[in-house]
């Protein structure tokens, strides 16, 4: 008897957390409401058989209860029990499946004015391409990926000239405009997921998959890739941006097409050297770095990385928290590069120094660098073995830094202090990455080991 109620009780128990659960749908923002309605389909089958098959298994337990003066009949068939369960089960299977698979008809059945977007995923973040006024995608091809070439388009097809290439995580949207999503993978198996869209797909190295869907609802919305691609997987994160058509024109002509990104002169590396004397009276003549003034070393730094940072405070994406002391000052300093030009310009001259041969790097914390070994790992899976920092994964040179600037990179990041502001895609994701440390001991661990790190100039 006891056991046929708390059966009872958990069947009760679980449709009342059911129905009452703060867990369900995100809220709907696409076409795609048909595939809400097969998972509500499913939810009622497999409900009602939960029920029925538990509801029948409390009566059995409570009806054949042990009796000392009953005995078992002997009944190895019943073809009319087993025809019946027969033909339930298979009106269950195919309310199930049915629906699906007309979904699935829909779904790879692209309207023929769905403008196209082609979604790129690497360890670990998204970019995109769009077609230009000639309304085709240009020929790629992973052996042409290059610092200069991140996408791999073909320089030699005239279709990829016009090409709207989008370096970042975000990608804009107009609304109730139907939206092809080509795949494309750079490296390993990833999975292109908007929750609110209904929508995902994996991306397949070697293969271009798809996916189609209409935005209906203005906003924000989060991009996730829902398969497990690396140590970073959880923090390879995009944005959707659904917004106005008019907003959308505004927004996409302001973007880079493949020929400029060709087109762009080679930096003026003496105009570089005349905007960094500003820098040089706190970071050092030759970008040593300044520890009294909280002024780290440039010098060994990539071009890309410091033209993307000077960027980010210029345009006040970094520098502007009340608690981000010296990158208010760096932010304040920033209005000294008018433009683009002045920015990539000063960022190639940094790179163009040499780190000095007597660089030594100052070891200011203490830690156990065995243990700083094994948290390292984690770290070296975006900015190398050697911290020498990776191109493709959007990872600065660690190695060639002082200890104490790193610590405060990391407590900032820790803090919500830098990586907080939506345009600071890869800000966020170190964010995610800094919570690993869950101590001043573990942050000192790793810089103890990272100190030991050897530099191209001291190996």
């Amino acid at each position: 008897m006891a056991v046929a109620i708390v059966i009872l009780l958990l069947v009760i128990g679980s449709l009342v957390f059911h129905f009452i659960s703060p867990w369900w749908f995100t809220p709907l923002a696409s076409n795609w409401s048909t595939i809400d309605t097969t998972i509500n389909i499913t939810f009622w089958v497999t409900g009602i058989v939960f029920v029925a098959v538990n509801g029948f298994l409390a009566y059995v337990v409570f009806r054949y209860r042990y009796n000392k003066n009953r005995r078992s009949n002997y009944e190895p068939e019943n073809k009319k029990l087993e025809g019946w369960l027969t033909l339930a089960t298979t009106v269950g299977v195919v309310a199930m499946l049915a629906p699906g698979l007309f979904v699935w008809a829909q779904f790879v059945s692209v309207p023929e004015e769905a403008h196209t977007v082609e979604a790129i995923g690497q360890q670990w973040y998204w970019s995109y391409r769009l077609p230009g006024e000639d309304k085709q995608l240009g020929r790629t091809a992973v052996a042409l990926v290059s610092e200069e070439n991140p996408f791999g388009i073909d320089p030699n097809d005239p279709f990829g000239q016009d090409d709207v290439l989008i370096a970042s995580n975000e990608i804009h949207l107009p609304v109730n405009r139907p939206t092809k999503v080509l795949l494309r993978s750079h490296d390993v198996l990833h999975n292109f997921a908007v929750p609110q869209f209904r929508v995902k797909m994996d991306l397949v190295p070697g293969i271009v998959s798809y996916l189609w869907f209409t935005p209906t609802k203005l906003g924000q919305f989060d991009i996730l890739c829902e398969e497990l691609c690396g140590m970073a997987h959880y923090t390879m994160r995009g944005r959707v941006v659904v917004e106005e058509e008019e907003n959308y024109q505004t927004w996409l002509n302001q973007q880079t097409t493949f020929a400029q990104l060709l087109a762009t002169p080679p930096a003026d590396l003496t105009a570089g050297k005349a905007l960094y004397t500003a820098c040089a009276a706190c970071h050092g003549v030759n970008g040593e770095g300044n520890k009294n003034l909280h002024a780290p070393q440039l010098a060994g730094q990539a071009a890309w990385y410091l033209e993307r940072q000077l960027s980010y405070y210029k345009n006040k994406i970094r520098g502007t928290h009340k608690d981000d002391t010296y990158g208010q000052q760096m932010a304040a300093m920033s209005a000294v590069l008018p433009d683009k030009t002045a920015i990539r310009n000063v960022s190639a001259y940094i790179h163009s120094l040499a780190v000095p041969s007597s660089f030594v790097k100052d070891k200011t914390q203490t830690g156990d660098a065995e243990r700083g070994e094994k948290v390292f790992r984690n770290c070296a899976l975006c900015h190398g073995s050697h911290g020498e920092g990776n191109r493709a994964m959007n990872a600065p040179n660690i190695a060639q830094q002082h200890d104490w600037y790193l610590k405060q990179q990391i407590k900032n990041y820790q803090s919500n202090i830098r990586g907080n502001h939506s345009g600071d895609i890869y800000g966020a994701q170190m964010i995610l990455m800094s919570k690993l440390l869950q101590d001043d001991q573990s942050i000192d661990d790793l810089l103890a080991y990272m100190n030991a790190l050897p530099t191209p100039d001291n190996p």
